[in-house]
């Protein structure tokens, strides 16, 4: 008796009173809103406004739906357009079907609409969202665990996942290649985050790294999966997708940290710098006396000193008349014998 296998959900779906709840849209639903937290608190400590990542998100993640499933139909048109097919599939979203590499290219397009009409670098946009993606395909990929789909070869290994018969697919224990694909988007996800605390990674560069990493291990994890797909020189098309993203993404990293090395001093107009405010909030208040430590010290002693008494008579400063400055009135009058009227307080 085989007690080690992964097993299938019996059903995809959930009903909530007339409400069905099907897993693959709630595990997508999530990760689109872990990606919008991560890089809501990624944008901020890089001195972005709180709430601009999910304004840009409104343009982004429709986008990014509508290219997903527009990469998927084009790239399987047969599942939709061949011989005893309905067109109107195409359209049911919710039963699976989200191409990365569409999603990826047509939310940016959304992406760069939302940062043009707030005055944002798309670079600096992804480079704060990039570990919330990986971690949201990460999501993802377990609604394709309730659609029993996407697995790679028969496998006898513990961690096997179990299928039921069903359209399209055979009975049996197949490696859970989504399974392999989550982990791997998790492990990127830390890659990313520990380089951009390290290297200080900007302009584009962490989301480049995000695209290699990604695209790395989606070449060997494509290449166990059985399910139909289009082939180029013996390879799945997605294999062919994998290598040509990955080294484009490559040559942007290192272009990009030749020509613009470091990262961006300002993310977001109006937005105020998190080092200026975390270290003296009313020195970074004036702007003025931030950029010049010495005035500064000098506007600190002058708001510190009383002001000079007004006595009768203007007599010279005798030497050591610094330390004087800083006695009463009274004091000095005394000191020096003259009999003068006490000098009026200001």
């Amino acid at each position: 008796m085989d007690l080690a296998y992964i097993p299938s959900p019996s059903t995809g779906v959930i009903e909530l009173g007339p409400i069905p709840l099907r897993g693959y849209a709630f595990c997508i639903i999530i990760g689109v809103f872990l990606a919008v937290w991560i890089g809501n608190k990624r944008w901020i400590a890089r001195g972005g406004k709180p709430g601009t990542v999910a304004d840009i998100a409104v343009w982004a993640v429709p986008f990014g739906l509508v290219g997903g499933r527009l990469y998927h139909v084009i790239t399987d048109y047969q599942l939709y357009f061949g011989d005893g097919r309905n067109w109107v599939d195409a359209l049911k979203i919710w039963q699976g079907g989200l191409g990365i590499w569409g999603a990826i290219a047509l939310g940016a397009v959304g992406a760069w609409i939302g940062c043009r009409r707030r005055g944002i670098p798309l670079p600096a946009w992804a480079d704060a969202l990039a570990p919330g993606i990986a971690l949201a395909q990460a999501c993802g990929r377990w609604g394709n665990w309730f659609n029993q789909e996407l697995y790679g070869r028969p496998t006898d290994l513990p961690w096997g996942l179990e299928i039921s018969e069903g359209p399209n697919r055979v009975a049996g224990v197949y490696h859970p290649t989504f399974l392999y694909e989550s982990l791997w988007c998790v492990g990127v996800a830390l890659l990313v985050i520990w380089a951009d605390r390290r290297f200080r990674l900007g302009h584009g560069r962490a989301f480049a790294l995000y695209v290699a990493g990604y695209c790395a291990g989606r070449g060997w994890i494509e290449y166990m999966r059985v399910d139909e797909a289009h082939h180029v020189l013996g390879l799945r098309l997605n294999v062919w997708t994998s290598i040509v993203v990955f080294v484009l993404a490559v040559v942007y990293f290192v272009l990009s940290a030749k020509l613009r090395p470091g990262r961006e001093s300002v993310v977001e107009p109006g937005a105020t710098a998190p080092s200026a405010t975390a270290a003296d909030p009313a020195t970074a208040a004036d702007p003025a006396t931030a950029a010049d430590p010495a005035t500064a010290a000098e506007s600190a002693a002058a708001e510190s000193a009383p002001a000079p008494s007004d006595t009768a008579g203007g007599d010279a400063e005798a030497p050591g008349a610094t330390e004087a400055a800083a006695e009463p009135a009274d004091t000095k009058a005394a000191a020096g014998g003259d009999a003068k009227p006490e000098a009026k307080k200001l």
